[in-house]
């Protein structure tokens, strides 16, 4: 089961590095089903390995001319101050259990993964219905205005904050339909806005957990290797069929992480 688990970390990096996204959906059921964090923790430790991971993306796609700071400022002013109060504030205040229903009562741990199994499905949707076609893409100056996403970065803000996924499956879309950016450089600015938001998240963390820095290191080094493992794929693969191959992967997990959520 431990080999299992390392090598799922490896694919989440894998994922980070093909389509800017999709890892970070990945870490919370690696984390509580093969790795055996509870639900809560894992929304922190998924906070750390996202976000070092994406940084390291983020530093090779700025190297390569593939980032947008403008938009990636843009988006993170507002989603970077919503996921620290978020993880500060709002996180620690939530009870362990939220509510009765039908005779059961609701947790904290299952309506977080409940939730998480939903933004599964959300996001292997758009994957998967993705028909984005890269050669008729153009670099929008003048479509990034602040206050145009300043909602939309507050999306998710909240969702990285509450679930401790980076929202790369809600940023890429918005940077590409919203601003207009090539595909490549929208992949890019996605993983410098989910490194922000989820280190920041995580900071907002430090005193409300005790962290397992030996074990979150070494699970950060293997995603972090599997995303150049991912940089190196992506030369060679197309990246929309690989945007759809990961979205039935999402679409199966997601639904087996509400079946057995529900049924368990």
């Amino acid at each position: 089961m431990e080999v299992i688990a390392y090598s799922a970390a490896a694919f989440i990096g894998i994922s980070l590095g093909l389509i800017g996204g999709g890892g970070s959906i990945l870490t919370m059921p690696v984390l509580v089903y093969l790795f055996g964090i509870s639900p809560l923790l894992a929304t922190s430790y998924s906070l750390f390995i996202v976000g070092s991971t994406s940084l390291i993306g983020a530093v090779n796609n700025y190297r390569r001319g593939q980032l947008n700071l403008k938009a990636a400022f843009f988006f993170g002013a507002a989603s970077i101050v919503t996921v620290f109060v978020t993880r500060k504030f709002i996180v620690p205040a939530i009870p362990i259990h939220l509510f009765p229903m039908a005779g059961h009562s609701i947790s904290s741990s299952l309506a977080t993964m409940l939730l998480f199994g939903v933004l599964m499905l959300m996001a292997s949707i758009s994957m998967i219905r993705s028909k984005h076609d890269d050669t008729q893409e153009q670099d929008c100056k003048d479509c990034i205005k602040f206050f145009k996403l300043l909602g939309y970065g507050v999306s998710i803000g909240l969702v990285t904050g509450l679930l401790g996924a980076g929202g790369g499956f809600l940023l890429i879309p918005a940077l590409v339909f919203l601003l207009k950016l090539p595909m490549k450089k929208a992949i890019g600015t996605s993983l410098l806005v989910i490194a922000l938001n989820s280190l920041i998240g995580f900071v907002g963390d430090l005193g409300h957990f005790d962290i397992q820095w030996k074990f979150l290191l070494s699970v950060s080094a293997i995603a972090v290797t599997g995303l150049l493992v991912g940089n190196l794929i992506g030369k060679r693969i197309a990246g929309a069929q690989l945007k759809k191959g990961f979205g039935w992967f999402v679409l199966v997990m997601g639904i087996y992480i509400i079946v057995k959520e529900i049924l368990t």
